[in-house]
């Protein structure tokens, strides 16, 4: 029986668990909700070592180790295939954003139809974002819409003209919306422009995000525990 699932983040770690189950008992700092008797956690990779058992089922960067057996372990766009296929339309494709990659996955009629994933252009930028967060000691809500953007194709060049904007005299909260707005531009173009968008992952919690892609089509955030919950329909 599945009861504890996780999604191994680069820098934030999804977890699932059955209420039933008391292995998470020292993190209950980072319990996030309770629903239909599950437990959702989200706590920061780095302490996933401090975890003394194994899940039952298990995606995402450094998720092996986190596994009694390695057959226990799911890709993470199968999972995340599994995760929505319960929440289409006809038509639909949803689209996950990570820190250091972006995913994609299609339905037609009812039925997977296509994907792809990106792991290079898209490298880093939900961890830029954190980053700069950080360093100008800004909060994500702070962050505002803006009809301009960044053209850009990855969190390294998108890091470069942020700078170059805040030494010209730019507000830090603007030069990062810019960013934030090229990155939801190339996550739309990636997507093959549809109409409309399911988006899974941390971007689903950056309304400037939500915002910048809405400019381009109908988003429908479903939150950052979509790839745990295709792992429990196992």
């Amino acid at each position: 029986m599945v009861n504890i699932v996780l999604d191994a983040g680069t820098t934030w770690s999804k977890i699932i668990e059955k209420s039933s189950s008391a292995l998470m008992a020292n993190f209950s700092e980072y319990l996030i909700k309770t629903e239909n008797d599950k437990k959702y956690y989200i706590i920061p990779s780095s302490m996933l070592k401090e975890i003394d058992f194994k899940f039952d089922k298990a995606t995402g960067h450094m998720s092996l180790s986190m596994l009694n057996d390695k057959k226990d372990y799911e890709n993470e766009v199968i999972a995340l295939i599994q995760g929505f296929r319960n929440k289409i339309e006809e038509d639909a494709i949803i689209l996950d954003m990570g820190s250091r990659d972006s995913k994609w996955a299609q339905f037609k009629d009812g039925k997977f139809k296509d994907l792809d994933w990106n792991s290079s252009c898209s490298s880093s930028t939900g961890a830029t974002i954190e980053m700069l967060l950080k360093f100008y000691n800004i909060k994500v809500e702070d962050l505002k819409f803006t009809k301009e953007k960044y053209i850009i194709t990855c969190g390294i060049f998108g890091l470069e003209k942020i700078m170059d904007d805040i030494a010209n005299g730019s507000d830090p909260a603007s030069a990062i919306s810019k960013f934030i707005h090229g990155i939801a531009y190339n996550a739309w173009n990636f997507a093959k422009k549809p109409n409309k968008i399911y988006l899974s992952g941390g971007f689903c919690e950056n309304q400037c995000f939500i915002d910048s892609l809405n400019n381009y089509c109908e988003v429908k955030p479903l939150g950052r525990f979509l790839l745990c919950e295709g792992l429990l329909k196992n």
